[in-house]
């Protein structure tokens, strides 16, 4: 029987390794910039009770290195001084545009009801999406993201990252779960079956928004905006990716447990909406996860446990160097040092996170 178990980790670290180097295409992936440059653009931020927060993101926004673009502000029927906050950016940029929402019955809470309110008020076509609590890494954000728009390209993905807190395991833990997001989102970006991406670093031409009629078909689930649509209005061919330091944003992590797994419950409920092709192939990667370290951490505790360690000691090596590599472009090497350790964490948050979904779901975005 041990005998038994022993090749069945076989077989999951074989599919585990094989994953591994699928996820290699955004690991040794080269940086391709398109030719449009300075295209006129729309900057959208959705924002509901984010007056202390817009307070540090529109001027970084208004300090952008960029020739032609609007900040299009959206007060999603806030209870604070969001809107008082935003009017008074406005008085004395002229480039910035106030979309105020009201509550409405039927979209009460709906994120998506508030954007597409902002997409119709956007005076340009091409659409750069962040959210109210994120920052731009850099000056050049515009730019850089911009710079992959080409006649083709209609669709930029790019990496939303989270701001470093020494001393802090949830800090890390959130950091290497973002960066093993990314790594799986580019990856089969860059392989033409892209699945999902992050609405605070998000950019398509407007055209792509009203092909798949908007957030019609999602309206109704709380997450999506970014990921479900994704699913509807990406071809493969029309999709880029950009990953350069200064295109990040950051934002600030979560800093108690609950309030984290609670976020990542709203992230994952979108997972029953995507393609089936997406829906095997992310569900045969976190299955062969969990059932890898539980097998391992068995028969650890057997006579086979040399033999154990060796297998895991050569999937971990594969799984170093593909997200080494990967790391290193996300600037997030230092979620290397306790790699195993968190992915183990990592496995049994989502295993939990599935878990309670399975028992009740998310209905407001906030």
């Amino acid at each position: 029987m041990i005998t038994y178990l022993l090749y069945a980790l076989i077989a999951l670290a074989a599919i585990q390794v094989i994953y591994f180097l699928f996820f290699g295409a955004f690991a040794f992936e080269k940086t391709k910039r398109n030719k449009l440059q300075n295209v006129p653009v729309s900057v959208i931020v959705c924002a509901k009770n984010e007056s202390k927060n817009l307070k540090v993101l529109i001027p970084q926004l208004l300090q952008q290195a960029y020739n032609n673009y609007e900040i299009v502000l959206i007060n999603d029927a806030s209870s604070d001084d969001t809107r008082d906050i935003i009017e008074e950016f406005q008085k004395m940029y002229k480039n910035i545009k106030l979309v105020n929402v009201e509550n409405n019955e039927a979209f009460w809470g709906n994120k998506k009801y508030a954007l597409t309110l902002g997409i119709k008020a956007a005076t340009n076509d091409y659409l750069v999406f962040t959210d109210a609590d994120c920052v731009p890494a850099s000056r050049s954000w515009l730019a850089e993201i911009t710079q992959h728009f080409s006649s083709t390209k209609t669709i930029i993905i790019g990496y939303g990252a989270y701001s470093r807190k020494k001393h802090s395991f949830l800090n890390l833990l959130i950091r290497f779960e973002t960066l093993m997001a990314a790594i799986q989102a580019f990856s089969y970006a860059k392989l033409g079956i892209p699945y999902t991406a992050v609405g605070r670093n998000l950019a398509y031409h407007r055209s792509e928004f009203y092909k798949v009629n908007g957030f019609v078909n999602h309206i109704k689930i709380r997450s999506g905006d970014d990921d479900v649509f994704i699913k509807d209005a990406t071809t493969g061919k029309n999709t880029a990716i950009c990953y350069s330091k200064n295109s990040f944003t950051i934002s600030q992590p979560k800093t108690s447990f609950g309030s984290w797994f609670r976020q990542k419950r709203r992230h994952v409920s979108t997972s029953s909406h995507y393609k089936f092709i997406h829906k095997i192939l992310l569900g045969t990667f976190y299955t062969t996860q969990i059932l890898f370290w539980a097998l391992a951490i068995f028969l650890l505790c057997t006579n086979l446990w040399i033999v154990t360690f060796g297998i895991i000691g050569i999937r971990i090596l594969v799984q170093y160097f593909i997200v080494g590599f990967s790391a290193s472009k996300l600037k997030e090497q230092d979620t290397l040092y306790l790699l195993p350790i968190l992915e183990v964490f990592l496995v049994i948050i989502h295993f939990g996170i599935f878990i309670a979904n399975k028992i009740s779901k998310p209905t407001h975005w906030k």
